[in-house]
């Protein structure tokens, strides 16, 4: 049987099983007469139900490949199968692959489907779950492609029952059922601020656990308001992606979906929840009968039907009491989120669940109107005590009707932000579908004008708008606008003062994104200050809260990273890769291992922070595949140790493979892609390949000078750059014009590892330019912020040390030069290695000071070192340059033969860096000069 046949049988099939012997007979003859060959599959799987309990214990069409129990999909092993429609199939599976123990709901796309719009769903509801952090939403945990291209999503394992069986076993009273339902349209309206229809919504989809917690599932065929227009579902032909007897009337005609079809569903959950039925009594139980009477028929009033039910369908009340208990607001609450057109029902579900807790406190309803009689009736029966005391009736009636107007004002008030949030969802989804088909939609534009329409819709309702701006803040700061975000960041912090019950999830995440905007603009002192005060509110909620406290944990720490509090930083990462591990976070825990591996840089651990990228960038791969943002950054940080490291054939590798990720998922003017350019530019210096260099840098600033103050340390960092290509090209001035810039810019943001480097680079500069004076105060500039940063035995100081004493030595003081060129030696070989370019550049340093004072053992450690045959270009700049100072030693004594030794070096230099640099420079120099002193 194909998978679109069965997806026609299936609900049907469903329905017939659920009904009494004779209205099954009776239903399969009105089948009959309008599809005989659909009404005999059906008599003949009837037939074999009857037969066989195991009865489709198998699937009737083709399962996914490997899909058995202890089978493994990926790094889980499947249980059983808990669950199957028409996409695929549900599975209980556990983690396998010993990194740790958790039972997940495996879902899997089904194999052999050949609509591919199946595979769209699939990859969509990834997309959606992935965008929500919600107490009754079940989470996304994992997803990934198995090695045999079997796609499947690990979701949270929710051990519960559907919500109407939960209730009916249970025998829960009024009041305890609409509890739960407010979870569900807390949940709901919570998909609805993300921009996401579930239009799904059904008893089946909405679980509740042991511990009487809702949790809604399936975002299988949501729907995203923030992205392109999709097809509408089939209906009347075709294959149904809703189940028909929750469907709007709007499903059915096949028109667009908003907000409102998913109240239409709520309101059916919610009458089946009241009565044990559906609000429709239907003569033959047929698609096309349930089709009429949604779009056309009338539902029976709640508390009519629960006068026709059965006892053992209205417990723990008699079918009477129900139906008093249901006649009048729960009536018209149920009926009004039933309304035929999308604008006759409560305009969001956050409306419907504030009626219902209304009728739970004994206030007026929306759903009633606002008759001064019935407000009166409501005040009557909630102070009927009070009243009671003859002595103060005229005080309290006069008091009551004060409070009443309060209440109605209260009531209009989440009517109109209810009401806003809905215009402002449909005026952007109206915007985007303006755009001309042929014409490209300006995201910025349509996120300006989405502000404009949500601060006018949404006036009156500061915690909706609280949201929306930290939502469009974080599309901002993606896109690399940091001083919208920054603004959209104030306006929300406005609010939320403002808000002392607003809720937890929303404070923790506008911290994290107002701390985020501050390092951004290097204010990470501010950055601390927004965060910390926060920081026990996320310590007591990190159980509830686990993915918004881990990602306040990484940002906080990010900004004591740069406060140079580097213990407190690695606690703080420390904790959120535990909670994320915890949680089965994958993208959070790369994101937690790309953070640390930072720190064992900081802290002279190079190689460990390579092997701990390496590591967490495969498991990446592996889990959530390659063509994610998150990537971009570890490819970038890898690209980055490896230079440093000397290995530049795997740093330029890894730095192209970040453009090119990068240019694919964002394009060319997106921050990501502008960073990966810096960074391959900066390879391109170290290859001497500095005219391709300047272009990259110069585009980077025309780009970062349009969104950033002059100051700003990103901004800096291209100044920098800029800087040692003219210095490489020659053009000294140029170079201590950019390069003073960047120091100045640093010394604004105040971060002392930037200035450190910015310092050392300005006097290698004024070296090169023999303004050895100025460049000795900011050579103990930098040295000194270093041994304050990272203590006196870091190899970074070893760095200082040998330019240190490069410039002491071209000043004529001798000594203090060969100490501090001794202490680089030890230094360099301690934190970098025998092997590094850096170790090697102090002892040649080192040995040409020694030499010239009649060293004749420093004289041959130089022609050792140039002999040495290096395919790494560093390696190879360090033997140029210590065959270069052995000739310049016998230019005293053989000038022609040192001479002939120093064209030779020339021409090799030429023949690598065609460009030339500032180590050719140095040595034609050395050319120039010997023999004429």
């Amino acid at each position: 049987m194909d998978a679109e046949r069965w997806q026609r049988l299936s609900p049907l099939l469903d329905a017939l099983l659920e009904l009494p012997e004779q209205q099954r007979n009776e239903h399969l003859a009105a089948l009959r007469r309008e599809d005989a060959a659909l009404a005999d599959e059906l008599e003949k799987l009837l037939a074999l139900e009857e037969g066989d309990d195991d009865f489709l214990a198998e699937p009737v069409v083709e399962v996914p490949n490997g899909a058995r129990p202890g089978a493994r999909i990926g790094p889980y092993r499947l249980d059983r199968l808990i669950g199957e429609g028409g996409m695929g199939q549900v599975w209980l599976a556990a983690r396998a692959d010993g990194l740790y123990e958790r039972k997940v709901a495996l879902k899997l796309l089904r194999a052999g489907l050949a609509d591919p719009k199946l595979r769209q769903r699939f990859d969509r509801e990834r997309e959606i779950l992935a965008r929500f952090a919600h107490p009754y939403i079940a989470r996304l945990l994992d997803a990934g492609i198995d090695r045999d291209g079997q796609p499947y999503l690990a979701l949270e394992y929710v051990d519960g029952e559907p919500i109407t069986s939960y209730c009916q076993s249970r025998q829960l009273d009024i009041a305890a059922r609409l509890d739960l339902f407010r979870q569900i349209c807390e949940a709901v309206s919570h998909a609805h601020a993300n921009l996401i229809v579930h239009r799904d919504l059904k008893p089946s989809n909405i679980l509740v656990t042991p511990a009487g917690h809702v949790r809604l599932l399936d975002f299988g065929i949501a729907k995203l308001l923030d992205v392109e227009l999709l097809p509408v579902e089939a209906t009347r032909t075709g294959v149904r992606t809703f189940t028909l007897h929750y469907a709007a009337p709007e499903q059915i005609r096949g028109e667009p979906v908003t907000t409102m079809t998913d109240v239409y569903s709520l309101g059916v959950v919610l009458y089946e929840l009241l009565t044990g039925s559906k609000p429709y009594r239907l003569k033959r139980q047929t698609d096309a009968e349930w089709e009429e009477a949604i779009l056309a028929g009338e539902p029976l009033r709640p508390s009519q039907a629960a006068v026709r039910a059965e006892d053992e369908a209205t417990r723990p009340y008699s079918p009477a009491r129900l139906a008093r208990e249901l006649a009048g607001d729960l009536d018209n609450i149920t009926l009004k989120a039933l309304g035929k057109r999308p604008e006759q029902r409560y305009v969001s579900a956050e409306a419907l669940s504030q009626d219902l807790l209304s009728y739970l406190r004994g206030r007026p309803v929306l759903a009633r109107g606002e008759s001064l009689g019935y407000r009166t009736r409501k005040y009557l029966h909630r102070h009927r005590w009070a009243l009671g005391a003859a002595g103060l009736v005229l005080a309290v009636m006069v008091t009551a009707l004060a409070v009443v107007g309060w209440q109605a004002r209260q009531a209009l008030r989440e009517a109109n932000r209810a009401q806003a949030m809905q215009n402002f969802i449909a005026g952007l989804f109206e915007s985007a579908g303006n755009t001309p088909l042929d014409a490209p939609m300006d995201l910025r534009t349509l996120l300006d004008l989405g502000i404009v329409r949500g601060e006018r819709s949404l006036a009156r309702q500061p915690q909706a708008r609280a949201e929306l701006y930290g939502v469009v803040a974080r599309l901002r700061l993606g896109l690399g606008d940091y001083r919208e975000a920054s603004a959209l960041l104030d306006k929300q912090a406005s609010l939320l003062r403002a808000l002392p019950s607003a809720p937890t999830s929303l404070k923790l995440e506008a911290a994290t994104l107002r701390g985020n905007v501050r390092r951004q603009f290097s204010d990470v002192r501010g950055c601390e200050e927004q965060m910390q005060p926060l920081l026990a509110l996320a310590e007591r909620e990190q159980e509830q809260l686990p993915g918004q406290v881990a990602a306040f944990y990484s940002q906080l720490a990010r900004c004591r990273r740069d406060l140079d509090e580097r213990n407190l930083a690695n606690q703080l990462f420390s904790r959120s890769l535990k909670l994320r591990r915890e949680h089965g976070d994958d993208v959070g825990v790369a994101e937690s291992l790309l953070d640390l591996s930072s720190l064992y840089a900081d802290d002279g651990n190079p190689r460990q922070a390579i092997r701990v990228l390496r590591e967490a960038l495969a498991q990446f791969r592996h889990k959530i595949g390659d063509r994610h943002p998150l990537a971009i950054d570890m490819l970038r940080s890898l690209c980055s140790l490896e230079r440093n490291n000397d290995d530049l054939a795997a740093a330029e590798r890894d730095c192209r493979a970040s453009l090119a990720l990068a240019q694919d998922l964002h394009g060319r003017d997106h921050r990501a892609t502008i960073d990966a350019r810096r960074q391959l530019a900066a390879l391109y210096v170290d290859l001497g390949r500095y005219g391709e260099a300047e272009s990259e840098f110069l585009d980077a600033y025309a780009w970062m000078r349009t969104r950033m103050d002059r100051n700003h340390p990103d901004l800096a960092r291209t100044y920098n750059s800029l800087g040692i290509v003219a210095w490489e090209r020659g053009n000294l001035q140029r170079a201590i014009e950019y390069q003073t810039m960047a120091v100045d810019a640093w010394r604004s943001s105040g971060n002392a590892a930037l200035i450190a480097a910015g310092t050392y680079n300005l006097a290698m500069i004024l070296h090169s330019a023999q303004q050895d004076t100025q460049a000795l105060s900011l050579i103990r500039e930098s040295r000194d912020l270093r041994v304050r940063r990272f203590g006196a035995n870091h190899a970074l100081v070893g760095d200082n040390d040998r330019l240190l004493g490069e410039i002491l030595a071209s000043l004529g003081k001798t000594d203090a030069a060969n100490a501090a060129l001794q202490e680089a030696v030890t230094l360099t070989r301690t934190g970098y290695g025998e092997a590094h370019s850096h170790t090697r550049r102090a002892e040649i340093a080192l040995a040409r000071l020694q030499a010239g004072q009649g060293d004749a053992a420093a004289v041959q450690r130089l022609r050792g070192w140039a002999r040495h045959d290096s395919g790494d270009i560093e390696q190879r700049k360090a033997g140029w340059l210590a065959r270069a100072y052995a000739a310049e030693i016998d230019c005293a004594s053989r000038p022609a033969q040192a001479r002939g030794e120093l064209d030779a070096v020339l021409a090799q230099i030429q023949l690598a860096l065609p460009e030339g640099g500032a180590l050719p420079r140095e040595i034609a120099e050395i050319r120039a000069n010997c023999g004429k002193r």
